[in-house]
């Protein structure tokens, strides 16, 4: 298949399946913008980040958070908003503990990072000790609450917090050999400081969440032996598209138009910055063989933004559910092509943007005879 790619961005395509075994043509355009100061504008990067193939982490794959998801998801029913990045202290002084925010639109989402901080255990139980002060403080799911708890020798009384197993500060057996100096997490709800170590918390960051986590594995259906029997490979029929989203549900929103105001709060040494999303329409055309063609629009379904890179990205997504497979689609154009390619594509012949074009074309074609 010929995709012809319309945008100063990438693209890329691939093929997904739904439960009912109907296949998919799936067409991704992403764009990498500059982070604006606040009252600019966001424009294009001049190094466009490529399509993630694969998962990626911040540490070992499976235990540490998901850093950015593969950009090839069927659907998303509603937008993944994502930040990976630090809190900054305000005006640069260092200070134990610092509120971030992230707002895009109506949206809006804060919680608190702290500096490093350690379970003490004393007469009175265990006690979160002062979190150090900082100026700057990475966070992720690295380090918020969750992780896993198997020091008892018996592994039946082993646990892990589901919610974000990779996490730090959680523990349901509370022995001092256990508990005493282990690390809290940086980050916490700011109505709910986390105060004791078999709690039940919110993890708090703004990057992906990891696809057998508990907030997400249930949309991802039943594999069972009669699955294995009767329907594998396909995915099982009570597989959801909600599995799709990367971004807790808690950052799911509907599609954004573009234009809508981004603000980022002590999460840049500005303090304070504000932006606006682009405006940009994503046209996607089919070409069907005998001439045929479907057009629509690709949705901007994943907005991630990385301030300590200064930049973000957005992805716009389409999907075709096909006939029979994908070569019925010979041909794909992202993006908007001017009147006389279109003009020289009804006539069946070769469009040159410019004379310059054409002589270049045809000294080409000179030097291979």
């Amino acid at each position: 298949m010929d995709l012809i790619n319309a945008t100063n961005m990438i693209a890329g395509y691939t093929m997904g399946m739904e439960p009912s075994g109907r296949e998919l043509l799936v067409v991704v355009v992403k764009g990498t913008f500059h982070l604006p100061k606040s009252g600019e504008e966001a424009r294009l990067h001049e190094q466009q980040l490529p399509l993630i193939m694969a998962d990626t982490f911040t540490g070992e794959p499976g235990f540490s958070a998901p850093y950015y998801e593969v950009d090839f998801a069927p659907r998303k029913l509603k937008c993944d908003i994502l930040l990976q990045g630090s809190a900054y202290a305000p005006d640069g002084r260092p200070i134990p503990r610092v509120p971030v925010g992230l707002r895009i639109g109506q949206w809006q989402k804060t919680f608190a990072v702290c500096g490093k901080r350690y379970w003490e255990y004393g007469l009175a139980g265990v006690n979160a000790t002062e979190p150090e002060s900082f100026i700057v403080q990475p966070f992720s799911y690295d380090v918020a609450f969750g992780g896993v708890d198997n020091f008892p020798e018996d592994q039946a009384q082993h646990a892990a917090f589901m919610r974000n197993p990779i996490g730090k500060g959680f523990h349901k057996n509370i022995k001092k050999e256990w508990v005493d100096g282990m690390p809290m997490p940086h980050t916490e709800a700011l109505d709910q400081p986390v105060e004791k170590p078999d709690g039940d918390y919110s993890p708090m960051a703004f990057g992906p969440v990891g696809r057998g986590w508990a907030s997400r594995l249930p949309y991802a259906g039943t594999y069972d032996q009669n699955w294995i029997d009767n329907t594998f490979p396909f995915l099982p029929s009570d597989f959801k598209d909600e599995y799709y989203q990367a971004a807790p549900q808690d950052q799911q929103i509907a599609y954004p138009a573009g234009g809508e105001e981004v603000v980022l709060v002590n999460l840049t040494p500005e303090g304070r910055t504000a932006f606006h999303l682009p405006v940009i329409d994503m046209p996607v055309v089919f070409f069907r063989k005998k001439g045929e063609r479907y057009d629509t629009k690709a949705m901007l379904d994943t907005i991630v933004i990385e301030p300590d890179k200064h930049l973000f990205s957005i992805t716009w997504r389409v999907c075709l559910p096909l006939k029979k497979n994908m070569f019925e689609i010979p041909q794909v154009l992202v993006g908007n092509k001017s009147r006389g390619w279109w003009r020289a594509r009804e006539l069946g012949k070769t469009y040159y943007p410019s004379l310059a074009h054409l002589t270049v074309e045809k000294q080409a074609e000179t030097e291979e005879e």
